[in-house]
């Protein structure tokens, strides 16, 4: 087992089944995150449809090895665009959240997976189960906006 980041044990057991999204306190909504790091990849949306296409052009703050912002307590200064997730954005946001995220899943009224770290304990299970962003990212500095399109996967899940 490596070390997370995140602090997982945050008091009250099973908070993510018991508690609104609204209710968590600001640890408990943090530990929410499995780490994935696919939020961090640049989306394309079809202007069309609405459809989102996940690319793996990553923010250039992300860190592909460790699947982190290197800068996370300070990344608005670096990227402003950079959306700090709260309850209150998760109407408007989570149809771009990645699939298996912990903040999407709950607001659509579903449950972890069980890969999630959460419930194994283990912040490695989200990457051994492949569904992180673990070596699958280009930085965005080295690929110009409009080659994104080149760049789009299937998001892992």
């Amino acid at each position: 087992m490596s070390d997370d980041p995140i602090r997982r044990q945050v008091g009250r057991p099973r908070f993510w089944e018991r508690f609104a999204l609204e209710d968590l306190s600001s640890a408990e909504w943090e530990a929410l995150c499995d780490g994935c790091g696919k939020c961090c990849l640049n989306k394309l949306e079809d202007e069309d449809t609405g459809e989102i296409a996940l690319t793996r052009v990553a923010c250039r703050l992300f860190d592909d090895g460790s699947c982190r912002c290197a800068q996370y307590e300070i990344r608005k200064q670096f990227v402003p665009e950079c959306v700090v997730l709260t309850p209150e954005k998760l109407r408007e946001t989570a149809y771009w959240l990645p699939q298996t995220c912990a903040y999407r899943l709950l607001y659509e009224g579903r449950p972890l997976y069980p890969w999630h770290p959460l419930l194994t304990g283990d912040p490695e299970t989200v990457h051994e189960a492949g569904v992180s962003a673990r070596d699958l990212t280009v930085p965005e500095f080295e690929v110009d906006e409009e080659d994104w399109e080149d760049h789009i996967i299937e998001e892992p899940t």
